[in-house]
């Protein structure tokens, strides 16, 4: 039967106020990395098809559906290969400029009146520059065509500043409708020098921990820590949407992770088998399964500043699986 028991002492050893938080050291420690895409790590990706350094993510996308003025219909993905991606203004407003010889979009976000754009989930979207009270703004338009009147909403995962203000980092999706709030949808995406940022977890029917349930965490609705744990191991946390869940990802003895590699798991680690313990809505009493590390950074402390991996684990020896993905700036 699963439970919600801890690791035992032997496996994890104990925080240390030293440890208590990393937070956007990350960033400093990977400020050396260029800006490129990376591709997206499934819950299943082998660890051959991934890049295993961290990279920023600049990109924009959309999908349009049938009878949307602004996007005809149709889709368009670009990244820096393919257009010049820039973002300009502050964190009360901005612009998101997407442009190549032959196209040309633009996307305004705005936050409501006195505030700055923080990560969360805006609601009741009005057109930019024309708000209402306590409206956020938000405008997309392109090739000549652009909305009157909008109902839309936008979520902001990721956003950065420097100390003249402007923006540095940028992760954001939208739902735009043009002239009514039944009118047909534009739905996008927009990256700008972002590393991922999300959990994601899948769990098969019978499964104790995930409850046969599925989701998604990003930095709209959730918080993330990673943080030192036992000998070389680490304590993930994605905390969001009335939802607590935990990974403890412990080398196995004598190892430190590597980048790249697949390691047979249990719930406590041994020579040559990593440790592996994800609690969620339960937890394991013993577990078995495997833990990818796609990707990995170190600061200059050797401490882990960015991690993205996959696991599997089965509870109890049990045949259903909870299959997930962390995605910590990496």
């Amino acid at each position: 039967m699963c439970g919600t028991a801890g690791w035992g002492d032997d496996a994890s050893g104990l925080w240390t106020d030293r440890h208590a938080a990393i937070g956007h050291r990350l960033l400093g420690a990977l400020t050396s990395l260029s800006t490129a895409i990376g591709p997206t790590a499934g819950l299943a990706a082998p660890a051959e098809a991934a890049v295993t350094t961290p990279v920023a993510v600049t990109k924009y996308s959309h999908t349009s559906e049938s009878g949307d003025w602004v996007g005809q219909g149709g889709s368009v993905a670009h990244t820096p290969k393919t257009a010049t991606i820039t973002v300009e203004g502050a964190a009360e407003t901005l612009t998101v400029r997407i442009e190549n010889d032959a196209d040309w979009w633009t996307v305004e976000l705005e936050a409501p009146a006195g505030e700055k754009l923080h990560p969360g989930i805006y609601r009741d979207a009005e057109r930019a520059g024309f708000t209402t009270g306590r409206a956020p703004g938000l405008d997309v338009g392109g090739q000549s065509r652009g909305c009157n009147r909008v109902y839309g909403r936008f979520a902001v995962n990721q956003i950065e500043a420097d100390a003249s203000g402007a923006i540095t980092v940028l992760d954001a999706t939208y739902t735009q409708r043009c002239e009514s709030a039944d009118a047909p949808a534009l739905k996008g995406v927009v990256k700008h020098r972002a590393y991922p940022l999300s959990f994601s977890y899948a769990s098969e029917p019978g499964d104790y921990v995930g409850q046969g349930r599925t989701g998604t965490h990003t930095g709209a609705t959730s918080l993330f820590s990673l943080r030192p744990w036992g000998i070389g191991g680490l304590s993930h946390e994605a905390s969001g949407k009335r939802e607590k869940w935990w990974a403890l990802l412990v080398p196995p003895v004598g190892e430190s992770f590597e980048a790249g590699r697949t390691y047979t798991a249990e719930r406590g680690n041994g020579p040559g088998t990593a440790g592996l313990d994800v609690s969620g809505f339960g937890g394991c009493n013993a577990g078995n399964g495997e833990l990818t590390i796609t990707k990995l950074a170190r600061g200059t402390d050797g401490e882990v500043t960015a991690l993205a991996a996959t696991f599997v684990q089965h509870c109890e020896g049990a045949e259903p699986a909870l299959r997930g993905t962390i995605h910590y700036y990496a």
